[in-house]
């Protein structure tokens, strides 16, 4: 589908869409290529008069958005765009702070989230932005759309992270959210072609009893055993709240067959990586880019064959690094480190993958087989079946002889 007045085809618009003033809009009214209107006169605005498509420097940018991606970091929650969270908190009734200047209005909160000064800050405006969520179909709506902007991004399996702790805490039901997600998760992989799994993470801040009790009630509602959780991950701050803590829930998921990953090594130093290794079992290392300079700790990494969940303009923006030329991607190259590219929480941080892969190629200037190398350890780290891994490699081998003139 495409419009004749511009000559603009509906996919490569959609894959063409950036961040910026405007990105709620333009996220938010995203609908499967089938449905999208190109002429519409925002959409359309916001790309001519802000030159809004996300191109990468390098010939190889075609490649890049054709490329199947799969995402494995990205929280759920992160996905809320201010005038999403506004929508909900009018027809919620809830009350944003008044004292905050941010909160005046969608494209005053959004040009808050481009001077976060650490973690924590984003932490703070990140559960103020859960506090709209109330409803089962609040939860679907926000995954619903989070997975048709992937989609529109290329990406075909998204292994995905939310906090319940976050919602029960505040007297939303496990159940409610959970339900609201999985809807969402079933409606993606039938109408968009995707695969997909919801990862329960604790948040590492409160009490290990309480991650605790949350994997209990999740365990006996069966929920590791139906498919509709592939996993157990420890997000919210790492400075403070070492991994160690929660060895014994970990140590029951373990017990039960439960796929494991952690975030550590994005404010945290190499110890904090080799803690979640010892003491959780991780399976997988999220963000993890300050094990770079621990060569014991890389080369162990790397001989295990643990996937690394990078998320390149999060890190820029919550200040590890000055800029995605300093994250670790040669080192891991090079050392053999397995690891994707992800978003993160990307309508806080400026960027979807597709957004994250450009700004690598920027900053890299990657070969095409260095990015095939990227993809296929993307698809074996993924926590989906062997079948459908091969359906991806496939995906993947097509998409290579389709760009083999650009190498």
């Amino acid at each position: 589908m495409g419009n004749s007045s511009t000559g603009i085809k509906t996919t490569d618009f959609l894959r063409g869409i950036c961040i910026c003033q405007h990105a709620e809009f333009c996220i938010e009214t995203v609908k499967p290529p089938a449905l999208f209107l190109a002429s519409h006169t925002k959409y359309l605005n916001c790309l001519t008069s802000l030159a809004l498509i996300t191109m990468c420097k390098s010939p190889l940018h075609p490649f890049l958005v054709a490329l199947p991606k799969c995402e494995h970091h990205m929280h759920l929650e992160g996905s809320l765009s201010p005038s999403l969270l506004f929508t909900l908190a009018a027809r919620n009734r809830i009350a944003l702070p008044t004292s905050d200047p941010a909160f005046a209005s969608p494209s005053a909160l959004l040009h808050r989230y481009t001077t976060f000064a650490s973690l924590d800050d984003f932490l703070h405006y990140y559960f103020i932005g859960m506090s709209v969520l109330l409803h089962a179909d609040d939860f679907e709506l926000l995954a619903w759309q989070y997975f048709q902007r992937a989609h529109a991004d290329g990406v075909v399996h998204a292994e995905v992270f939310f906090d319940p702790q976050a919602h029960t805490g505040r007297a939303v039901a496990y159940d409610t959210v959970v339900d609201g997600f999985t809807r969402a998760c079933r409606r993606a992989e039938r109408e968009l072609g995707m695969t997909t799994g919801l990862i329960l993470c604790f948040l590492r801040h409160l009490p290990a009893s309480e991650a605790e009790r949350t994997f209990e009630l999740a365990h006996g509602k069966g929920h590791f055993d139906d498919s509709v959780l592939m996993g157990l991950g420890l997000d919210s701050s790492e400075v403070g709240f070492p991994a160690g803590l929660f060895e014994q829930v970990y140590a029951l998921g373990a017990q039960k067959g439960v796929r494991r990953t952690a975030h550590a090594g994005e404010e945290g130093g190499p110890e904090s990586v080799r803690e979640a290794l010892e003491k959780l079992g991780i399976e997988r290392v999220d963000h993890g880019i300050r094990m770079a300079g621990d060569e014991t700790l890389v080369r162990e990494v790397a001989e295990r064959g643990l996937l690394v969940t990078v998320c390149p303009l999060s890190n820029v923006r919550l200040r590890c690094v000055e800029h995605v030329g300093q994250l670790p991607i040669r080192e891991f190259l090079r050392k053999g480190v397995r690891f994707s590219v992800n978003s993160d929480d990307p309508a806080y941080f400026g960027g979807y993958i597709l957004d994250n892969y450009c700004a690598v190629q920027d900053a890299f200037g990657l070969s095409m087989e260095e990015w095939m190398g990227i993809a296929e350890n993307s698809i074996g780290g993924s926590w989906c079946g062997d079948e459908r891994k091969r359906e991806m490699k496939g995906m993947l081998g097509k998409v290579a002889e389709r760009h083999r003139h650009l190498e």
